[in-house]
């Protein structure tokens, strides 16, 4: 037996859904959408050029654009920009079409030209799923040969670069057509809001389908001149699973420049970085490389085998930089300006990252301020040498991380200078400690039994 909905549930569905709809200005159409795919790489990146006008010509202050609620959970990075190149906020509302990005235009504008990036993560799935070690690698992709709007377009048209020119199959939606490693959708007129046709891309992607799935970054501050970096990454092959046993000798006669394994990748740390060791649960690996560029550290990971679909490997890496590039100073009051995660491979996937700060004993008033949204969990406490009380540990994670999110975020923190004189002080306080009892230690007497002096005879 169903239950009736209440009537007052009923009227806030009603005034909710027509807040939507409100929201919308019928008025406005896209006059003309230049969608461009990039499957180059394991990341989806779509890039948009929307040219907009108001049908009764007035000025547009603000622009919806959404992304259908399927693509919700692989959606990693949105950007949005106008004519002038200028960042545009967004604000994110769900709705039953999708997940809505608001935009306010500036003033004045009839005609104006937005530009939005998407990056979208784990959208390229592999078919067949698992493979030979001397396979072919094939992926597919599916979207959408419309551009995915609440608003009617005129006219639209969609480029899909591929990473290789060997296509399986794709939907063939006229017009459309292929040409070398690109394939054109369109020109589309007239298109309606909300408009959607399937488009399969089947493909050969040989790139690396590297995914980091934990991701554990540590920074220890000191007031003494110096901060520590260290990360433990966990990476596996999410790629086309490897089907069968591994040769090595068929694996080191394969002479093909493109194979479904990964032998190695760069990973670029600061300039400024030293003292940089990198290893696994069995100890530091020597196959590594290292190489100083004008304005990096490139650092040449080889694991200690081949990484095919599936397969995973676990290491630490760590440095140290000057703490004078990355901490600032006025008074007491200090702030901390470094990256929330640095740049492991190209195209790079983190699944999950947890970023931990351990500043020094007697930190006070911190606040963090994060490039984007973070999850913030509950700050600790941090022990180590000639500690009393501990070391503060501000903790943060977030999911679902692109090379775009290579950005940094502010800590700021109050810290009295003469709390550095802490351990000084107790270093001296203890080998004053340890004298004193020496000297004392040497002044006692635990014999039991004491010495009678010898008997000096009179003459």
């Amino acid at each position: 037996m169903t239950k009736s909905i209440p009537w007052r549930v009923g009227v806030i569905v009603l005034l909710v859904g027509a807040c939507v709809n409100a929201a919308i200005d019928m008025e406005i159409e896209n006059k003309a959408v230049d969608r461009t795919i990039d499957l180059t790489s394991q990341l989806v990146k779509i890039s948009y050029k929307i040219t907009l006008e108001h049908k009764s010509k007035k000025a547009i202050s603000s622009y919806l654009f959404v992304v259908p609620e399927a693509d919700r959970e692989r959606l990693a990075f949105i950007s949005a920009k106008d004519s002038a190149k200028k960042e545009l906020k967004l604000t994110e509302t769900s709705t039953p079409k999708g997940v809505t990005f608001s935009m306010t235009l500036p003033a004045g504008s009839s005609n104006p030209v937005v530009y939005i990036e998407t990056v979208f993560s784990r959208s390229l799935k592999p078919f067949p799923s698992a493979i030979g070690q001397s396979d072919r690698q094939l992926v597919q992709y599916f979207g959408n040969v419309y551009f995915y709007s609440p608003y009617p377009t005129v006219t639209q048209k969609t480029t899909v670069h591929l990473s290789s020119r060997n296509v399986e199959s794709y939907t063939q939606f006229k017009p459309s057509s292929q040409a070398d490693s690109t394939i054109t959708y369109g020109a589309y007129d007239n298109v309606p809001a909300f408009a959607h046709e399937p488009m399969t891309i089947h493909f050969e992607n040989y790139t690396p389908f590297l995914t980091v799935t934990r991701l554990e970054r540590t920074i220890e501050v000191s007031h003494w001149g110096n901060i520590a970096v260290e990360e433990t990454i966990d990476i596996v092959h999410s790629g086309a699973e490897l089907k069968g046993p591994f040769s090595r000798y068929d694996y080191q006669k394969d002479s093909r420049s493109n194979q479904p394994s990964v032998k190695s990748y760069k990973t670029l740390l600061p300039a400024s970085a030293t003292g940089v060791y990198y290893r696994d649960t069995n100890g530091n690996i020597s196959t590594s490389a290292l190489r100083t560029l004008k304005d990096a550290v490139e650092l040449d990971l080889r694991p200690r085998f081949p990484l095919f679909g599936g397969w995973r490997t676990h290491y630490t890496l760590g440095y140290n930089v000057p703490s004078f590039e990355y901490l600032f100073q006025n008074g007491d009051n200090f702030l901390l300006k470094m990256r929330v995660i640095d740049h492991i491979f190209d195209d790079m996937v983190i699944d999950e990252v947890q970023t931990k700060i351990i500043l020094p004993e007697g930190s006070t008033n911190v606040k963090l301020i994060a490039p984007y949204s973070v999850q913030r969990n509950p700050d600790s406490l941090h022990y180590t040498y000639l500690d009393t009380f501990g070391r503060p540990v501000v903790s943060f994670s977030k999911r679902n991380l692109v090379e775009n999110h290579i950005n940094d975020f502010n800590l700021k923190y109050n810290f009295s200078r003469v709390m550095m004189l802490q351990e000084p002080l107790l270093v001296v306080g203890f080998l004053w400690v340890l004298f004193v009892f020496v000297i004392v230690w040497m002044r006692l007497d635990f014999s039991i039994i004491k010495e009678k002096e010898p008997h000096q005879h009179k003459e």
